[in-house]
């Protein structure tokens, strides 16, 4: 369409419109004419440089206006017309009239009412929502509630108006989630504080989302205020303020609102209906959703998601015991990944991550607690952060910090009593478990009495409270120290004593646990507490340590053969169950191959991993690794790394995509990955270093995940994996792992079951031959191999595949002493030890047809 063509449009469609299109029908047109004659592009506009728009910037604030009003006509034109009228026009018009609004203008109430129509938005006489249509997302709403804002502090509030901004505001809320949401949610804020505003008597106008629960039970709640209430209206207020969080801290000036809002409603008041807000948040469930293109995990929609980060950021600073495991729970469900998108919710998990930081010791108790249990790694170095910079403001260590940040959980050695009216309980850790016992007049009773859930609720919901809190933290300081071996950090032993031994909870761990005391004068004592002292292998006890005594958690690979079997001979003797694996811990040396290789290891090469069993296992052992796929680099080489501050070295186990039939799932990652090279560099270089340069306790440590990671993700555990299809590439792997040579933790697992075995019901038809568990049924003979489990049947060594019972009530060790903590492969040995040595009894029909045929 030619130029001409082009103003002869518009003149056509202009004419017989409102005096306000006829007025400044010559501009528009010359605006035509300026862009043709410049050979600019409608979709690129550079509306400054164009000499009409020179001249209008010139004109008062009234003329404006009513251009204004043109333009938005002729976009209502091309939105009409748009088979008629090319479409770059409606671009020109479109970017006039956003940096008008821009401006300072000249409008009335009634020309900013048209304003919106011309938009699309239709105001019924009644009290009804407005008709929007797609007008919020494709106008300049929000810049033309600018004008609004501008018209009120003018002119004062106009009835007509303020109706037709409530039926506004009635009709936002309901995109709750998809294109659009995030400029509907800015519009809907802009509306609410315009609102009442400038009318003092008026209270402010608030809206949620209702599209989840926690925007309906808010909505719920701002019905509920009774408005002559005097906290009424700072209620409002603070909700309003919720809706307004954006960045990932808190900014001073939210911060100082939300202390003077907190203060007018009153602080007690404000936790303990944030509080009830923030349980409501964490015991939200997780929706699947099936839709056309997929299956869709829905927790929060957009706009609670910002409400929820304002209500996490008020609660920080003043949150109790009860709303910090809240806070702690509700992160670590935002840190959900979920498939295809990854977490849940990462914003609001670092919003209470940010609060959690305000929360002082307990606080960084529970960041320590999450940052073992999260697997990202970049939320992982979020919480090292917060815990290096609390750690600074008390001028220690982190790892001192979170030796000071560890709480009792009001246990003292492992145990709490509390007293309920007539009623006795007790909170006490078991070999690891925290379990509460009830008694009445001495009388042992099953569960909590029913009568106190009336009488006692805010206690049970305390005592309930403390029981999760004592179980997290027994398992997290457990894994904390299980990972601590290979930092051989040093500890004075008045700081050991009051923050390990002496400790309520601690102690626990402390006590059956053996350790290194090196004395001033050189000289060291391994020792565990015995009888209230500290005492050697042989139960000899030994010199008191002293204030300046180092302590360091023992590790066998610092002892000789001789003294690590005495250790492990006490441990049965006295029958003490150390909380991880220590005196029976595997060790792992250099070997001839590696000192040939020099610079590398091969010794758990060659072998096939489920990529993401072994992605979920590196993680969780503090190893940074990222999920290989077809779409980039998954042709190269990959690997797992650990870094080891302490030492300055990192550890890098090489893996590979392995490329075959099926290989990838429907994101493009591998199924399954090769496994290559253990080698170590410095943490800031690329040279290989030599394996006879690495501190021995490290090497072993090192080698332990990475047999862990071989031991638990090789495909050679899988007892479906070869008769379910499998790679037909890897079949010999498969078979060389589940029935060949032991790894260091299936020797260790041998060493048991010869102590266990002799004691069990089966001990006159099993014993142990080689590699394997041998036992006899009534049918046939089984060959149980100690390293995968998996079961050859005796005279043909036909395989016969049992898969585990998935729900993890297997037969174990019954009532037999095990001196460590037994692994999955150990227990699922046992139960089918116990299965096949009574074969004539199994009436599973895919275990019977393998027996008999």
């Amino acid at each position: 369409m030619s130029v001409t063509e082009k103003a002869r449009s518009f003149e056509q469609a202009l004419n017989g419109s409102s005096a306000e299109a006829q007025e400044m029908q010559p501009v528009l047109r010359q605006l035509l004419l300026d862009i043709e004659e410049r050979q600019m592009s409608y979709y690129s506009l550079k509306l400054l440089e164009i000499p009409t728009y020179q001249g209008i910037r010139a004109q008062d604030a009234a003329y404006k206006g009513r251009l204004v009003l043109a333009a938005a006509e002729a976009i209502r034109f091309c939105r009409d017309n748009h088979g008629a009228v090319d479409y770059s026009i409606r671009n020109l018009f479109e970017a006039l009239l956003q940096q008008l609004l821009r401006s300072t203008l000249e409008l009335s109430a009634p020309q900013l009412l048209r304003l919106l129509e011309l938009y699309g938005i239709h105001f019924p006489a009644t009290d009804k929502a407005a008709e929007v249509g797609h007008a919020l997302i494709m106008a300049p709403v929000l810049l033309t509630l600018g004008q609004v804002e501008k018209y009120q502090k003018k002119h004062g509030p106009d009835a007509a108006l303020t109706r037709c901004l409530h039926q506004l505001l009635a009709a936002t809320g309901r995109n709750a989630s998809g294109y659009g949401v995030s400029t509907e949610v800015k519009i809907r804020l802009k509306l609410q504080e315009l609102l009442g505003t400038h009318d003092e008597a008026a209270l402010p106008a608030v809206q949620f989302v209702d599209g989840d629960a926690f925007g309906r039970h808010l909505n719920e709640f701002v019905a509920s205020l009774p408005p002559a209430d005097v906290t009424t209206r700072p209620w409002l207020q603070l909700l309003q303020l919720w809706q307004k969080p954006s960045g990932a801290q808190p900014t001073v000036k939210f911060r100082k609102e939300v202390d003077a809002l907190i203060a007018a409603i009153g602080p007690e008041a404000v936790q303990v209906r944030t509080g009830q807000w923030l349980e409501l948040l964490t015991t939200l469930p997780v929706e699947e959703r099936q839709h056309t293109f997929g299956v869709e995990w829905h927790f929060l929609h957009e706009p609670s998601l910002h409400v929820a980060k304002g209500l996490v950021w008020t609660l920080g600073p003043t949150a109790d015991a009860t709303q910090q495991q809240l806070l702690a729970d509700l992160a670590l469900k935002c840190y959900r990944k979920v498939p295809g998108r990854g977490p849940l919710a990462a914003s609001l998990g670092n919003a209470c991550l940010s609060a959690l930081a305000q929360g002082g010791l307990p606080g960084v108790a529970h960041l320590s607690r999450l940052r073992a249990k999260v697997r990202q790694t970049n939320t992982q170095e979020l919480i090292g952060r917060y815990i290096e910079k609390a750690s600074a403001e008390l001028g220690v260590t982190p790892a001192e910090i979170e030796d000071m940040a560890v709480p009792t959980c009001g246990l003292s050695q492992g145990r709490a009593d509390f007293d309920y009216g007539d009623y006795h309980v007790v909170l006490q850790l078991t070999d690891g478990k925290a379990e509460v016992s009830w008694q009445k007049g001495g009388k042992v009773l099953k569960s909590a009495p029913a009568a106190l859930k009336s009488t006692h609720a805010a206690e049970l919901k305390e005592l309930k409270t403390a029981q999760t809190q004592a179980q997290q933290t027994f398992t997290t300081q457990r894994d904390r120290l299980d990972r601590s071996f290979v930092e051989g950090r040093r500890l004075p032993y008045a700081w050991f004593r009051q923050y390990y031994l002496e400790h309520g909870l601690l102690s626990l761990l402390t006590q059956r646990l053996i350790w290194r005391f090196s004395h001033p004068d050189g000289t060291h004592h391994d020792a565990l507490w015995l009888d209230e002292a500290w005492r050697d292998a042989q139960e000899q006890p030994v010199p008191a340590p002293t204030d300046e005594t180092q302590v360091q958690l023992w590790h066998p690979v610092l002892s000789p053969t001789d003294e690590v079997l005495a250790w492990r001979a006490l441990l049965e003797r006295r029958e003490l169950r150390q909380p991880l694996k220590q005196a029976f811990r595997e060790v792992y040396l250099l070997t001839p191959p590696e000192e040939r290789t020099r610079t590398y290891s091969n010794r758990m090469a060659a072998h096939i991993l489920k990529q993401h069993q072994f992605n979920s296992l590196a993680r969780l052992r503090g190893w940074r690794y990222a999920l290989m796929g077809a779409y980039d680099k998954g042709y190269e080489s990959d690997a797992a790394q650990l870094a080891l501050p302490a030492h300055d070295l990192r550890a890098e186990f090489w893996v590979s995509e392995v490329n075959a039939d099926n290989a990838f799932n429907d994101t493009g990652i591998w199924h399954y990955v090769s496994t290559d090279q253990l080698r170590f560099t410095h943490l800031a270089g690329e040279e290989t270093l030599p394996l006879t340069d690495i501190p021995p306790l490290v090497f072993s440590e090192v080698m332990r995940d990475v047999d862990l990671f071989v031991g638990v993700a090789s495909v050679g555990n899988d007892p479906l994996w070869r008769d379910g299809g499998g790679l037909v590439q890897y079949r010999n792997y498969w078979e060389s792992y589940s029935f060949g040579e032991l790894s260091e933790v299936a020797k260790n697992r041998k060493l048991a079951l010869q102590r266990l075995v002799p004691r069990l019901r089966i001990a006159k038809v099993s014993e142990i031959q080689d590699r394997f568990l041998v036992v006899k049924g009534k049918l046939r003979t089984y060959k149980i191999h100690l390293g995968s489990g998996n079961i050859l049947m005796e005279p043909n060594d036909q395989y016969l595949c049992i898969v585990p019972d998935r729900s993890g009530k297997q037969a174990g060790t019954g009532d037999v002493f095990l001196p460590f903590e037994g692994d999955a492969i150990l227990s699922i040995i046992l139960s089918k030890a116990l299965l096949l040595a009574d074969d004539d009894k199994i009436t599973d029909e895919t275990i019977t047809r393998q027996i008999r045929n």
